[in-house]
């Protein structure tokens, strides 16, 4: 099996070429009626906690990608599931998620390439926007209080930050004081009684994320 395919034509498992050995992915298509032209990559949160592709939040995220029209690429960390290597407290799970999105330029050139990640997934991802030309973040619980923050710059592009108040493993108000003074402000939803993982809140999250992209949207497919 090649690890540099080719953009697949349907949604399903993909293997890719990481630089830590195979990376395990999944991507999801909208529907081809819907599609637009951008691509995402969406990280997962901490790998030692359990942290996996499959969590909720993430294919929530990928669900609410999808039906806003854009395809999305989430992937398993290194030492995650069947993707080769170790965890590396963020250094090595940069460089996977680096090389998810160059994969994605490389494959869909003339596409907007978003960037999402859910706790540690969406601290990995805001690392990563340093280095990739993104034109939309979705940062849901980033992990601020948990995570060194400092060099961690706001991305140079319209970003999202989805935040429960009632978070048990971040700190809410670390999280809202944070995203207000960042250079460049994101559009912040501060979602009441929302615990860490948003468990019943899932359908309340994707609504926010689809509302929170909206104006954002790249052109449709068909009309490219």
């Amino acid at each position: 099996m090649s690890l540099t395919p080719a953009f697949p034509t349907g949604s399903g498992p993909i293997t890719l070429a990481g630089p830590a050995g195979a990376i395990e992915a999944a991507v999801e298509l909208p529907k081809a009626e819907d599609a637009r032209r951008g691509v995402a990559v969406i990280g997962h949160p901490h790998p030692p906690d359990g942290g996996t592709m499959n969590n909720k939040v993430v294919t929530t995220i990928a669900r609410a990608l999808a039906e806003s029209g854009i395809a999305s690429v989430r992937f398993n960390f290194r030492g995650v599931g069947r993707s080769e290597g170790v965890y590396d407290s963020g250094r090595g799970e940069t460089l996977d998620y680096l090389a998810v999105a160059q994969w994605l330029q490389a494959q869909r050139p003339g596409d907007a390439l978003w960037l999402a990640g859910f706790s540690f997934g969406a601290w990995v991802a805001l690392r990563a926007a340093r280095q990739l030309p993104v034109q939309q973040m979705i940062a849901i619980a980033p992990p601020v209080g948990f995570r060194d923050f400092i060099g961690v710059l706001a991305p140079p592009c319209p970003w999202l930050v989805v935040q429960g108040e009632a978070d048990d493993v971040v700190d809410p108000a670390k999280v809202f004081a944070w995203a207000e003074g960042a250079g460049n402000p994101p559009t912040l939803v501060r979602m009441a009684e929302a615990g860490h993982f948003f468990h019943g809140r899932l359908v309340d999250l994707r609504g926010a994320i689809k509302n929170g992209v909206r104006k954002q949207l790249p052109p449709l497919r068909s009309q490219a």
